[in-house]
């Protein structure tokens, strides 16, 4: 438990997002890139919304990413995480992104948190020293200390002198400062004409004192496509999984319409059911179950409940990922196979991809789906019925310690 928790401060996060991803070789803004199948961006606003005692968190996007960013976090945050959730457009550099969210936090906030973007490792300890510290000091940043040797380099590449490190740090974020005295720093700041390279140097610049608090070597700015691999190798060895598998088969029938991962299929028969029948959608729905350890659909969703005649399968897979979300794990992949002899259904597979990874709130390529015949084998191969098979792998998303 945070000692925060403890104080009447009221605690706000500005995450400055304007980053383009030039030197890490993306066509796109490297917060969009995905880290174990999560986009970065989504998972620094994470580490906060994960705390209780964060109040809101503002994201300031580049102007020209600005919808793509609202798009990007309304898909992948749940509805309770977004209701803390501000979004702002930020500004040419990030002294006036970090302005624009400051001036976007609502006025009761008296203790701001900046945080990089591109810094999806942050771990709650850190919150912690540095939340304690700004409600101490009034401004601290989390920071290491520099391993080595560091070189003066002048012209044609030559030495000139070797720094002594004992005193050197490296800064990192968050950087955490009362309200009032961020807002005496850009005012100073802009009354000055000065551009700092980050929040502790406008301080600096103001006179304002600044402490450093221990940080962590795993809490990597992603700049380069080396630092993201790094990070999803310290994810990987971090994580805390569930595995879960999920089996359908309904039977064919007439006078039915023919569902499979929420796509409407043109075909003389359908699936038999209570809801709409659709294998696909309910065998996923029974793997998340199978990883948390809930149960199956039938128990969720009872063919003796009216409410559920006719239902869209794609509602009740929405529902079992809520139940996912709320305890703190996310979809890492899925990958389904649906045993069906006729019809093709190669030129849906695409739009089941979709469908499904719109519900579990992943990117479309966390979701693998084949179909295959048993070559009129069984009640597959004679027609009777269609099946699939899903299993899932789940990964905690409850913070880094």
């Amino acid at each position: 438990m945070s000692a925060i928790n403890h104080h009447p401060a009221r605690v706000g996060v500005v995450i400055p997002a304007g980053g383009i991803g030039t030197r890490i070789g993306s066509h796109q803004p490297k917060q969009f890139l995905p880290l174990a199948g999560i986009p970065i961006l989504v998972r620094s606003c994470r580490i906060f919304l994960a705390r209780e005692d964060i109040h809101v968190v503002v994201v300031a996007a580049p102007a020209e990413y600005f919808q793509q960013s609202v798009d990007l976090l309304h898909t992948h945050l749940n509805e309770k995480e977004q209701t803390r959730l501000l979004i702002t457009v930020g500004g040419a550099t990030r002294q006036d992104s970090v302005r624009a969210g400051l001036e976007t936090l609502p006025a009761d906030i008296d203790v701001v948190l900046v945080h990089d973007a591109a810094r999806p490792l942050a771990d709650q300890a850190t919150i912690d020293r540095c939340l304690q510290g700004a409600v101490k000091y009034g401004a601290v940043i989390a920071a290491v200390p520099v391993k080595d040797t560091l070189k003066l380099v002048g012209d044609r590449a030559t030495i000139d002198r070797t720094l002594d490190r004992s005193a050197l740090w490296q800064a990192q974020t968050p950087q955490a400062v009362r309200r009032d005295l961020l807002a005496q720093a850009f005012a100073e700041a802009a009354r000055k004409k000065f551009i700092g390279t980050d929040e502790a140097s406008l301080l600096e610049a103001a006179g304002i004192p600044v402490r450093v608090v221990a940080g962590s070597e795993q809490n990597l700015k992603i700049t380069h496509p080396e630092e993201l691999k790094m990070a999803a190798a310290i994810l990987a060895e971090d994580a805390n999984v569930k595995i879960g598998h999920g089996f359908d088969a309904h039977r064919l029938v007439p006078g039915r319409q023919l569902i499979l991962g929420g796509v409407a299929i043109d075909f003389e028969l359908g699936l038999d059911g209570h809801s709409d029948a659709d294998v696909v959608a309910h065998a996923l729905t029974d793997a998340l179950l199978g990883a948390l350890g809930a149960g199956d659909i039938g128990r969720h969703f009872p063919d003796s409940d009216s409410s559920y005649k006719g239902i869209n399968s794609l509602l009740l897979l929405e529902r079992i990922y809520h139940l996912v979300e709320e305890q703190h794990y996310r979809l890492a992949n899925a990958d389904l196979t649906i045993v069906c002899q006729r019809p093709r259904l190669a030129p849906f597979l695409d739009m089941m991809q979709s469908n499904l990874a719109r519900c579990c709130k992943v990117d479309p390529p966390a979701i693998n789906i084949k179909a295959t015949t048993t070559e009129k084998m069984g009640y597959t191969g004679r027609g009777e019925g269609i099946a699939t098979h899903a299993v899932v792998l789940l990964r905690s998303e409850h913070g880094r310690r």
